[in-house]
């Protein structure tokens, strides 16, 4: 995962086009990756409001610590990767990009 221009201004578009498409994808055929991901889910419902805002921050620090680290995306599903699915498929089912403003 490259961080480029633009991944600090609007972090949920630029998650959900560098990672959250093709994760998702693949969560229709792995039942694993679902359950999975639903576990991290149920871990940001519990643990911050899930309104576009407040996510995009979340998000925002996640990533600052994730480059602090030094941690890059393999395609294998780690804890950080699946953090970050997780944050995709709520941003896509609560529709917090419908309105097509950055997020």
């Amino acid at each position: 995962m490259v961080f480029e221009d633009g991944w600090a201004v609007s972090p949920l578009r630029w998650l959900m086009d560098t990672l959250g498409e093709a994760q998702l994808a693949r969560m229709g055929s792995d039942p694993g990756l679902v359950a999975a991901i639903d576990q991290h889910a149920a871990a940001l419902r519990d643990a911050i409001p899930l309104d576009r805002e407040t996510l995009g921050d979340y998000l925002l620090g996640f990533l600052d610590e994730l480059r602090h680290r030094g941690w890059t995306y393999t395609g294998e599903p780690d804890a950080a990767s699946l953090r970050l699915t997780a944050v995709c498929w709520l941003t896509r089912e609560l529709g917090l990009l419908e309105d097509g403003h950055p997020a």
